[in-house]
This record gives C-alpha cells, sequence and structure tokens, in this order.
C-alpha cells in the first residue's frame, strides 16, 4: 500500500489528503496547528468545501487518513503550504522552507518530494532542494522533487482535483515521471511533463491572464463612467466577437491567487514585468475607487451596508479580499455593517441590519442576496440608495421598489 505525506491541512492539502485517502492510499496529514490536527481526528473539517467532510469522516473511520503535527519517514511527501505576499510585495516563503525543514531530517534514498505551494520561479531548485539536500542525500539520484501546483476552484475543488489536467514539472524527468504515478491514484485529467521552473511559471502566468484581463475590465469601467456609458454593455457586445473574451470589472481582485501570483512574477523580473506590475495597481486601486464613489453618494457618517466581505462568491475565504479593504478605509469615516452569509460573525438578518442605512453596498454576489426582497429593504432604508459593484441585481427591480439604482462602470447611473 502506498502511503503519503501532505504537509500542510488548508484549502488545498485537506482536499488533497482526503482524495487520496479515499483512494486506497495511507495518509498522514501534518499541520502546524494542533487544534485542525485535532478537528481531522475526529472526522469533521475546519475550512468550508462541497462533499469535502464526508470524504474526511469516511477516511478517518477507515484509518485511512490521520494527523499530526509531527513529520515521520514516509516515501511520499506533497507540501501544500501558504506561500502568502510579503508588505514589499515578494514571495513569503517562510512555510515552504519550514516544511522542507521538517522533512530533511527523516528524508530516505527513493523517497519523492512534491511542492504544491505556488512559488516564485526557481523556488523548487534553489530553495527546496538545498535544504532536502542537508540529508546528505543528492536530489535527483537519492531521492526524487517535483513541483506540481494546484489549479482548483474553491467551492468545486473535490471535482477538479479529480478531473482538471495537471502540470508536473521535475527536478529530473524521471521525478516528474514518478510524480505522474503518483497523482495517478486519482487524477483523471491529463498530466504534462516539464521541468520544474516551466511549471511554477505556467501556474502563476494562468493566474496572472486573468489578472491583467480584469484589470483590462476595470480601466474600461473607469472609462466609462467619465464617458457617460455602460462599461458592462460595451463587454457584452465586444465579446460577440469570437476572439474576444474581456473579464467583468468589479471593485477589486482578492484570494489567494490572483491578487498574490502575479507579484512573484513581477518579483522575477521586475524591470520587465511592467504590464503585470500595472494590472496589479490598477486591480489593487478598486477598493479606493469605490470608496470615492460612496464619498459623492452619501455624506461621511451616515451608515452603510456591506453586503459580502469574502475574496468570491459563495465562499467563506476572506484572504486579500478587496471588500475587507474597502470596509477598512470607510470604518474612518462611516458607521459600517457587515451581512455575510458565510462568515459567522456576519451571518446577520439583512432587513435588521439595514435599519436606519443610508446606503447598501452589493460587495460580494452571494447566491442568498438574489432572494433579498428590495420592498421590505426600502421599508427599513433611510436614504433608499443601492451600489451594485457586482451587476448582480435587477436594476428595474431595484427601482421599482422606491431604490435609487448605482451600477459601479454605468455612466449612467452615478
Amino acid at each position: 500500500m502506498k502511503e503519503v505525506t501532505i504537509l500542510g491541512l488548508g484549502y488545498i492539502g485537506l482536499p488533497t489528503a482526503a482524495m487520496f485517502a479515499s483512494h486506497g492510499t495511507k495518509v498522514r496529514g501534518v499541520d502546524v496547528n494542533e487544534s485542525i490536527c485535532n478537528t481531522i481526528n475526529e472526522g469533521k473539517i475546519h475550512i468550508e468545501e462541497p462533499y469535502l467532510e464526508q470524504i474526511v469522516k469516511q477516511s478517518v473511520l477507515s484509518g485511512m487518513l490521520n494527523a499530526s503535527t509531527k513529520v515521520e519517514e514516509c516515501e511520499n511527501y506533497i507540501i501544500a503550504v501558504p506561500t502568502p505576499i510579503t508588505k514589499d510585495k515578494k514571495a513569503d516563503l517562510s512555510y515552504v522552507i519550514s516544511a522542507a525543514e521538517s522533512i530533511f531530517p527523516v528524508l530516505k534514498k527513493d523517497s519523492l518530494v512534491i511542492l504544491e505551494s505556488t512559488v516564485s520561479p526557481k523556488c523548487t531548485d534553489q530553495v527546496l532542494v538545498p535544504i532536502l539536500e542537508k540529508s546528505g542525500l543528492e536530489a535527483g539520484k537519492d531521492f526524487y522533487v517535483a513541483h506540481c501546483p494546484e489549479r482548483v476552484l474553491p467551492g468545486q475543488i473535490i471535482h477538479e482535483l479529480e478531473h482538471n489536467n495537471r502540470i508536473i514539472g521535475g527536478f529530473t524527468e524521471e521525478s516528474a515521471i514518478r510524480a505522474r504515478e503518483l497523482y495517478s491514484i486519482f487524477v483523471k485529467g491529463e498530466m504534462y511533463i516539464t521541468d520544474s521552473i516551466t511549471a511554477e511559471l505556467c501556474k502563476l502566468m494562468e493566474n496572472t491572464y486573468r489578472d491583467v484581463n480584469i484589470a483590462l475590465a476595470n480601466e474600461l469601467a473607469v472609462i466609462c463612467e467619465n464617458l457617460g456609458l455602460n462599461a458592462w454593455e460595451v463587454v457584452s457586445y465586444a465579446n460577440k466577437h469570437p476572439r474576444v473574451n474581456i473579464h467583468q470589472p468589479g471593485p477589486g481582485v482578492g484570494g489567494h491567487c490572483l491578487a498574490v501570483d502575479p507579484w512573484f512574477v513581477v518579483e522575477a523580473a521586475p524591470m520587465i514585468a511592467r504590464i503585470i506590475q500595472l494590472s496589479r495597481k490598477t486591480n489593487d486601486s478598486m477598493p479606493e475607487y469605490v470608496a470615492k464613489k460612496i464619498a459623492d453618494i452619501v455624506p461621511e457618517e451616515s451608515k452603510i451596508v456591506i453586503l459580502g466581505c469574502t475574496y468570491k462568491p459563495n465562499v467563506d475565504d476572506m484572504r486579500e479580499s478587496p471588500i475587507i479593504e474597502l470596509i477598512d478605509i470607510l470604518k474612518s469615516k462611516y458607521e459600517v455593517e457587515i451581512v455575510d452569509p458565510f462568515i459567522e460573525q456576519y451571518n446577520k438578518n439583512i432587513y435588521e441590519a439595514s435599519n436606519n442605512a443610508d446606503l447598501v453596498v452589493l460587495g460580494v454576489n452571494h447566491r442568498h442576496f438574489k432572494t433579498i426582497n428590495f420592498d421590505v429593504l426600502s421599508k427599513v432604508v433611510d436614504r433608499k440608495i443601492l451600489f451594485d459593484t457586482r451587476n448582480f441585481f435587477s436594476r428595474e427591480k431595484v427601482i421599482e421598489s422606491g431604490f435609487r439604482y448605482i451600477l459601479l462602470g454605468d455612466g449612467n447611473t452615478i
């Protein structure tokens, strides 16, 4: 029976552990947080993801999955720890380094170490390998190293882990082949083999492409507001061209990927990656831009209700959320009430939270907000103004209920 140790039991590590365990592989999950380990060993989960809890519960009960704070000798290791960004927009590799430092004392000949964490180019070869070689073993000869970045969408992780194509970059070709053999236990998508640096940059550019496209849409939104046009209409018509796919504007870009990964590319080539850097700055500027629009809509000390604070709809993940940044800006001048059904402390009754509000702002287009009764909402909101940053609500229904409707990127509703 194959065995695998997975370091980091967060949004990627725990689902990956569950997939291996549910497909007949003995899994030891490792996390520095003892509370997380205890939760998993009880067959429970600490993150929200469809179908994950039942798989974890079954895997724990069958004895195929257990969690610990200690790394032990194993034939396969997968590092799935966070790689946040520093204040100066550089990759924080401290978690990767810590994971590697915990592996090398128990690393044995013919073991395989896979780095799944999204990292800056050359990290696998220049950061991970030297630490592992402290074991006295030589990478590519005595043990194998590969980089296989995750490519999943929160809310669909279980399905995408199994069915998405994967890029596997080996320190050597044999390392990549060994990694492909391991993932073939549950992956049904195509697995493409390349070198580790190419795999690192592929993952970064996948997210950079989307970030640059969103920046284009956000810039278009500002242009349209100045020209008195509707950016959403422009995007809709432009995308009818068979080779055009402009993304949608919004109040900013968040999450652990799109808001972070492009900076890793800039770090690798700061004097060259000018479009990428400008796009990041454009998207990072949107919370401030939205805050300035709000200042034009209502006076200071007004009560503002923010609907949604996660980084994307229908998840409980607030990492790098632009709405959190927007809220921080607004709190210095306004009374701010937050409603988000996915965050326990903000899971409030919308109508009660909006009592005597001056402005309601749709920050995240959670599916729950589609059920809002605007006739009821209009009875408790004083100024009856709704600012939709996502083009989520029906303009007609909002206006019919007595609200003034303002849409981000629409110069006709300012």
